[in-house]
C-alpha cells in the first residue's frame, strides 16, 4: 500500500490524515491543538505539526500542508519569527487595507492587479500595519510567508528554499492572480522594504523533500485545500460554516470583482476559486447557546420549536467585525424584540441569520461568476444541526447537498501529494463519498427582514 500524508493547520488545531494513494481511503488520522487567538507564535504550530504527524510522517512516502489563509509569518535574516504571526482574522489592519487600495488607485485597479479588494485579512495590509506601528519590527524583516509555507519548510529537509503554491500566494495581496506571479513591488510598498518570498510550486509538482527522501507537495491554502478534496468542478459551489463561513467554486477564469465582496482566488489545480468569506459562522451558534444554557442540541430543538421569522426578531450577527460586507468594526444588531418574545425565537434567529449571512455570499458569488450553481454542497462542523440541516434549504432557497462529515482540507493535501508522488497531468480520480440532498419550501421573508437591517445598519460603519 502507497500512503500519503495530508496535513491541515486551522486557525484552531493541526489535523493529520494518512491515506492510501491508490483509492483516498483514510488509514490513520491524528490531531493536535493551536494556541487561541488572532495573533500566535507560529512555532506553536510546528510543535502541533510535530505531535499529530508522530508515527504517521515516517509511514508516507509523500506529504503536502493545506493551512489557513493569510497569516502573516515575517522572518528575520536568519529565518527566525521577528514577532507573533497576525492570522486572518485579526482585524487590526483594516486601516491599513484601505490606505493601500487607495495607493493602487482604487479598488477596482486594486483588484485587476491582485484578483481581490485588499482588505483586513489580507497579508499585504497585516505587513503594512506592522510598518507603520512597529517600525523597529518592521526594519527586521527580510522574507514573508504564509502559514502553509512556514509549515512545509520545518517537514523540508535542512537547506531547502521556502516553498508556496499560486492557491495561498494568491491571497497575499502582492500576487497577480491571473497570470500567477508576484508582484515584490507591493510587498516591498506593504513593509517599506524589498522582502524575499518563496518559489511558487506548479500545480502537481515535487516542491522538496522530507529529510527522509519523501515527496513534499507544494501545499496550499485551507479552501483550495478542501476544493481538491472534495474534487469540486465547476458548477459545484461549496459552503463551508466553520469558524469563518466560506462560499466558493472552481471557475476556468480569473474574477476581478472591484465591489471587493468576491476575491478572485486561485486554485491549487491550475484554475481559480472565486471565493467570498465570512468572519462570523458557526461561532454565532456558539454564542447563541452560552447566552441560552444550552449545548448545541437544544439551541437547535429550540430553534425548531420556533416559526419562520422568528416571532419578528432578526439579528445581523457582525458580532467580530465583518468582512463580506466589509465591516470591520461592525457589532452584533438585534432587532424585533419584544414582551413575546421566547427563547426558541432568540434561538431560531441565530440560525436564519447565518445562514442569510451564507445565502448572501452564494447570491455575490453566482453574481460574479455569472453562472448558476447546479449544486450546493454544505460542509463544516455545524452542518451536524438538525436545525441548520432543517433551515439551510429554506433560507438559501434551494436545495442542499451534504457531503459525508470528512477532513476535506487534510484530505485535499492528501490528493495533493499522491498527485505529485505520481507525476501525472491531474490529480488521482478519488471516489467521493455519497452526499444527502436536503430541500425544504423557500422562506423568502426572512430573507427580505435580513437584508431590510443590512441595509439599514450601513450607515453606522462610515
Amino acid at each position: 500500500m502507497t500512503l500519503v500524508l495530508g496535513l491541515d493547520s486551522s486557525t484552531q488545531s493541526t489535523k493529520a490524515v494518512l491515506v492510501d494513494a491508490d483509492d483516498g481511503r483514510i488509514v490513520d488520522t491524528r490531531t493536535a491543538p493551536h494556541p487561541p487567538g488572532t495573533e500566535v507564535d507560529p512555532r506553536a504550530w510546528l510543535d502541533a505539526v510535530d505531535a499529530a504527524t508522530e508515527g504517521l510522517l515516517d509511514r508516507a512516502d509523500a506529504v503536502a500542508v493545506a493551512s489557513q489563509q493569510h497569516g502573516m509569518v515575517a522572518l528575520d535574516d536568519t529565518g527566525v519569527p521577528v514577532r507573533d504571526a497576525l492570522l486572518w482574522n485579526d482585524t487590526r489592519s483594516a486601516g491599513a487595507a484601505r490606505d493601500l487600495v487607495a495607493e493602487m488607485g482604487g479598488p477596482q485597479a486594486c483588484a485587476d492587479a491582485v484578483g481581490s479588494v485588499l482588505v483586513a485579512s489580507f497579508t499585504a495590509a497585516k505587513l503594512r500595519w506592522v510598518r507603520d506601528h512597529e517600525p523597529d519590527t518592521a526594519a527586521r524583516v527580510r522574507s514573508v510567508l504564509l502559514p502553509h509555507d512556514h509549515v512545509s519548510r520545518h517537514l523540508a529537509a535542512p537547506g531547502t528554499d521556502p516553498f508556496t503554491d499560486r492557491g495561498d500566494a494568491s491571497g497575499t495581496g502582492y500576487f497577480a492572480t491571473a497570470t500567477g506571479e508576484w508582484r515584490p513591488d507591493l510587498a516591498a510598498r506593504a513593509i517599506g522594504h524589498e522582502v524575499a518570498l518563496p518559489r511558487v510550486v506548479a500545480p502537481g509538482a515535487v516542491a522538496a523533500h522530507t529529510a527522509s527522501g519523501a515527496v513534499l507537495a507544494g501545499g496550499t491554502g485551507d479552501n483550495m485545500g478542501a476544493a481538491l478534496g472534495m474534487a469540486l468542478e465547476p458548477g459545484d459551489v461549496l459552503v463551508s460554516v466553520g469558524t469563518s463561513g466560506v462560499a466558493s467554486a472552481i471557475s476556468s477564469t480569473p474574477v476581478a470583482d472591484g465591489t471587493g465582496t468576491v476575491t478572485g482566488f486561485a486554485d491549487a489545480s491550475g484554475g481559480f476559486l472565486p471565493m467570498v468569506t465570512t468572519i462570523n459562522a458557526a461561532g454565532i451558534l456558539d454564542l447563541q447557546a452560552r447566552w441560552l444554557g444550552v449545548d448545541h442540541a437544544g439551541l437547535a430543538d429550540l430553534a425548531l420549536a420556533s416559526t419562520p421569522g422568528a416571532g419578528g426578531v432578526t439579528l445581523l450577527p457582525y458580532y467580530g467585525g465583518e468582512r463580506s460586507p466589509n465591516r470591520p468594526t461592525a457589532v452584533g444588531t438585534w432587532t424585533g424584540l419584544t414582551p413575546s418574545t421566547s427563547r426558541e425565537d432568540l434561538a431560531r434567529a441565530a440560525y436564519e441569520a447565518l445562514l442569510c449571512s451564507l445565502a448572501d455570499a452564494v447570491d455575490r458569488l453566482v453574481a460574479a461568476t455569472g453562472e448558476e450553481p447546479r449544486r450546493v454542497l454544505v460542509v463544516g462542523g455545524a452542518t451536524r444541526s438538525a436545525a441548520l440541516r432543517a433551515l439551510a434549504p429554506a433560507v438559501l432557497g434551494r436545495p442542499v447537498s451534504l457531503p459525508p462529515e470528512g477532513e476535506y482540507v487534510a484530505l485535499g493535501a492528501a490528493r495533493q501529494a499522491a498527485w505529485a508522488l505520481a507525476g501525472t497531468d491531474a490529480p488521482p480520480a478519488w471516489s467521493p463519498g455519497a452526499t444527502t440532498v436536503l430541500e425544504a419550501d423557500p422562506t423568502p421573508d426572512v430573507r427580505a427582514a435580513y437584508a431590510e437591517l443590512r441595509t439599514r445598519t450601513a450607515p453606522w460603519n462610515d
